[in-house]
């Protein structure tokens, strides 16, 4: 039976591939405050704004494609049992081979009613537009776990970790909750591999392995660790 690699990635193995992230730019995401688009208060005071803002993320999604972090990940199923948990909202897990991705921080590709939020579509056009509905007859707005949100995800993340016999951080600082708190849930005794170029203040033990590089080399070094 094949090991259980249990995979938390970041912002961080998106970045190599060209999609920008907040955190590099003081709280500002494509020149918008977070506030200001990523929010339920942005959605309630300015949707259109908010919708705009997602079709060009999702547009920008569109022209970039996996890294070899991503793929290197997607090739680590034929060894092991592998399941990522991406705050990432793009697809790049899933377009470069990854067959089990769990998305914390919902997904850019997806819309859902702002009536029933299990009522999820894809985005066929890559637009969102202000009147396009749910068979409901309510608006549709991007299937994003915003700022000040639960995390429906989060329970599902936590059952992975907890099974996990071998748990790896890729391109994440641990610094956003509660998805930061999943290291917690790691059996004692479970190795833990962070790859990182700023190394998170975490220590969880005798079993951890620190990696200081980027995604795309650190990931070549953890295949290299695993396989050898």
């Amino acid at each position: 039976m094949k090991k259980k690699l249990v995979v938390l990635s970041g912002a961080g193995i998106s970045a190599e591939s060209g999609i920008s992230t907040f955190r590099d730019s003081g709280g500002l995401w494509e020149q918008h405050r977070i506030e200001d688009v990523a929010t339920p208060e942005a959605w309630r005071k300015d949707p259109h704004k908010v919708l705009t803002f997602y079709n060009q993320r999702r547009q920008q999604a569109a022209t970039v494609q996996p890294n070899a972090a991503h793929y290197i990940l997607a090739e680590l199923e034929a060894d092991f049992d592998v399941t990522i948990i991406t705050q990432n909202v793009d697809n790049l897990h899933e377009r470069a081979g990854s067959t089990h991705v769990l998305h914390l921080h919902g997904e850019l590709s997806k819309a859902r009613s702002t009536q029933n939020p299990t009522l999820i579509y894809e985005v066929p056009t890559g637009e969102i537009n202000w009147g396009d509905c749910c068979e409901l007859g309510s608006q549709l707005r991007p299937h994003i776990v915003w700022f000040g949100e639960e995390v429906p995800m989060m329970e599902q993340a936590i059952d992975y970790t907890e099974q996990a016999d071998l748990f790896v951080v890729i391109g994440t600082s641990l610094a956003v909750y509660p998805a930061a708190g999943l290291v917690h849930y790691v059996a004692r005794g479970v190795p833990v591999y962070v790859i990182d170029p700023a190394l998170p203040d975490i220590t969880l033990g005798q079993n951890m392995t620190f990696i200081q590089e980027k995604a795309t080399v650190g990931a070549a070094l953890l295949r290299q660790k695993l396989l050898p």
